[in-house]
Order: structure tokens, then C-alpha cells, then sequence
């Protein structure tokens, strides 16, 4: 794994093989990040936040944020993002709403900049 000093990587992080976390980027607790992946500068990664294999979230991107429902509840819940994704700037993804939703992006998704993905 490549972290330079200026990311703040959680140390209950999973973290794969030949990952990159780029400066400023955040990493929470309870994320597991594939093989290959590309974090880049000022990307958050929340709690439940699953990365396949060769994921590259780019600068700004924020990944499994709480989910903008009022029927939310602070359960656990997570948001996955399938192998050989690319998740561009500045875009939003939540989070699942209860314990049996979850967020789901496929395997190889380009996510344009500013896009929001809402829960479940």
C-alpha cells in the first residue's frame, strides 16, 4: 500500500494490495478496499464502504455518507462498488437506508463528476 503521511486511514481499515490513498483523502473505520484501488486527494470513505478490485475514486468523492431519509435511524448499513469502477469528482453516494438495504454501484461504472446516488 502507497499512503502518504496526509491521509487519514483508519486503523481498522482493511486494506488490499497495491492500493494508493492519496494526501488529505479519509478512510473510516469499517471500510474494506480491494486490490488495485486508486484513492484519490480529499476523497471520504465512510463506514460501510466496500471497494472491489481496481476501484479509483477520484478527488472530493464522498462514499457511503449517511443517507439523506428521514426514516434513517443510524443502523448499519453499507455501499458497494464493483470491480474496475471509476467514481469521478466531487460525486455522492449514500449510503442503504435499514439494515437489509444497501447501495450497490456495479462492476466497471464510470460515475461522472458531481453525480449523487441516492440510498438503497
Amino acid at each position: 500500500m502507497s499512503q502518504y503521511p496526509l491521509a487519514n486511514v483508519h486503523p481498522d481499515a482493511k486494506i488490499g494490495e497495491n492500493v494508493t490513498i492519496e494526501p488529505f483523502a479519509t478512510v473510516k473505520s469499517d471500510v474494506v478496499i480491494g486490490d488495485g484501488c486508486w484513492i484519490g486527494p480529499n476523497a471520504v470513505l465512510w463506514e460501510g464502504t466496500r471497494l472491489g478490485k481496481n476501484v479509483k475514486i477520484y478527488p472530493g468523492a464522498s462514499v457511503s455518507s449517511v443517507p439523506q431519509d428521514l426514516k434513517f435511524a443510524g443502523e448499519k448499513t453499507e455501499t458497494f462498488i464493483g470491480d474496475n469502477t471509476s467514481i469521478r469528482e466531487f460525486v455522492t453516494i449514500s449510503r442503504g437506508t435499514n439494515d437489509k438495504l444497501k447501495t450497490v454501484i456495479g462492476k466497471n461504472c464510470l460515475l461522472m463528476a458531481y453525480v449523487h446516488v441516492a440510498h438503497d
